[in-house]
């Protein structure tokens, strides 16, 4: 499935990209949140990113563990090829999902389309 196929108009409108053997979803996480739970998409001042909140607080990386048990589960893939990128520290963060990327797209498009 393409990202057209998402209802997104254009590849460079994602909240996500390839890289070597992975693909790099930018999120903006929001912790704190009364539930874990992905929102869709937003804008943000890097581009578009997945929307997401956690329970969790923003100390000792729980937060960013939780996000990376959500998306891990969100998108029925292993935790463990799920990792933080970039962005330990910020609310919108690169993650890195490790995998077949045509088949972490589609699954990416999909989830997306059933959440816009």
């Amino acid at each position: 499935m393409t990202p057209e196929g998402a209802g997104i108009a254009h590849p460079s409108q994602v909240p996500w990209r390839r890289g070597a053997g992975c693909v790099i979803v930018r999120v903006r996480i929001t912790p704190k949140s009364s539930k874990d739970t992905i929102d869709g998409v937003e804008e943000t001042a890097d581009g578009p990113a997945i929307k997401a909140r956690v329970r969790a607080v923003p100390a000792d990386g729980a937060a960013n563990a939780a996000l990376m048990k959500l998306l891990a589960d969100w998108l029925g893939v292993p935790k463990s090829n799920v990792g933080l990128a970039h962005g330990g520290k910020s609310r919108v963060k690169s993650v890195e999902i490790t995998g077949n990327a045509e088949e972490i797209e589609a699954r990416l498009a999909a989830r997306l389309a059933g959440v816009v």
